[in-house]
């Protein structure tokens, strides 16, 4: 049987030319804006996009005029491949390329596609926009192939050692004693959730499993907070932020980890690195630090690949 492994991801601009295409094309999104009428978001995106391109544009020049997720994405599918061959793994983003009709395109005669969306907990704005964006390339093509999608990962145990691992190395030569330890997740606005939206569930309940893995571990850190971050726009969305988390924080000593994403990308590398590092510095922080994501790390190249051959 010819098999495929197909990681999906948002995707994020590879030059500051893909830029305005990364803000139209996530503006544009249904799940994003809540807007059914195509006409009247479409043309909020453009105008959103004018009105942001930018700064984005400048924050972009700060972290190698690029997004890593794309580089990333290929080294981990590379990575996979190393460790079955018989599979084909291959990757489709979002909102910037490669489109998931333009990967499908080349192959025609698979037998089975595993589809593996790289987000640890489900929303419709993540999860379900990017499957109906494979599924409708998968119809339009008219491939016949099986398919079978992987359920989110945030409760599998492997995932969260991978994580808990991560942090314990990050902090091996330091002393924890006075460190708040900070879990931080990709807001979203209350509507969302109001509609139905497990994010909020997934969140609070990973939380609740790494942070029981921190004490099993004995990471006695002074505390351990949830916040969010990446706030955009008037309305209200999901809290505490991680702005006002900081600023509660007495010690003056933060570690940061942000357990809504699995691979690098401008929400953590600028938004955490960069622009919540200058705000800890305002705070006179003592120490602020960012733990990377999963990325392309052997251990979670050979968890997804068991994820997918389950």
């Amino acid at each position: 049987m010819k098999k495929m492994i197909l990681l999906l991801n948002m995707g994020g601009p590879q030059n500051l030319d893909e830029v305005k295409v990364f803000l139209k094309n996530m503006f544009n999104d249904p799940y994003i804006l809540g807007i059914k009428s195509n006409f009247i978001r479409k043309t909020l995106a453009c105008l959103i996009t004018n009105l942001r391109a930018k700064t984005a544009i400048n924050n972009y020049k700060q972290i190698g005029s690029k997004s890593p997720i794309c580089d990333i994405t290929k080294s981990l599918c590379d990575k996979m491949v190393e460790i079955d061959d018989s599979y084909i793994v291959d990757f489709a983003m979002n909102y910037t390329p490669p489109f998931a009709k333009d990967v499908l395109e080349k192959y025609s005669d698979l037998d089975e596609i595993i589809v593996l969306p790289l987000y640890p907990h489900h929303s419709v704005t993540t999860i379900t926009s990017s499957l109906d964006e494979f599924y409708k390339a998968f119809n339009e093509l008219g491939l016949k192939s099986k398919v079978k999608v992987v359920e989110p990962f945030y409760n599998d145990d492997i995932y969260n050692n991978i994580i808990i691992n991560d942090i314990k190395e990050h902090v091996k030569d330091k002393d924890i004693s006075d460190m708040i330890m900070i879990f931080s997740a990709h807001s979203l606005p209350e509507k969302i959730i109001q509609k139905g939206d497990k994010y909020e569930q997934h969140i609070v309940k990973h939380f609740d499993l790494l942070k029981e893995k921190l004490l099993q571990n004995g990471m006695k850190f002074k505390d351990i907070k949830l916040a969010y971050q990446s706030k955009l726009g008037p309305v209200k969305w999901l809290e505490p932020s991680l702005n006002d988390v900081l600023s509660s924080i007495d010690s003056k000593q933060a570690l940061v980890y942000p357990m809504s994403f699995c691979i690098d990308n401008s929400e953590t590398v600028f938004e955490l690195c960069i622009e919540y590092k200058d705000i800890a510095k305002s705070l006179e922080f003592e120490y602020y630090d960012v733990v990377k994501c999963p990325n392309d790390s052997d251990d979670f190249a050979k968890f997804l690949f068991k994820l997918s051959d389950m």
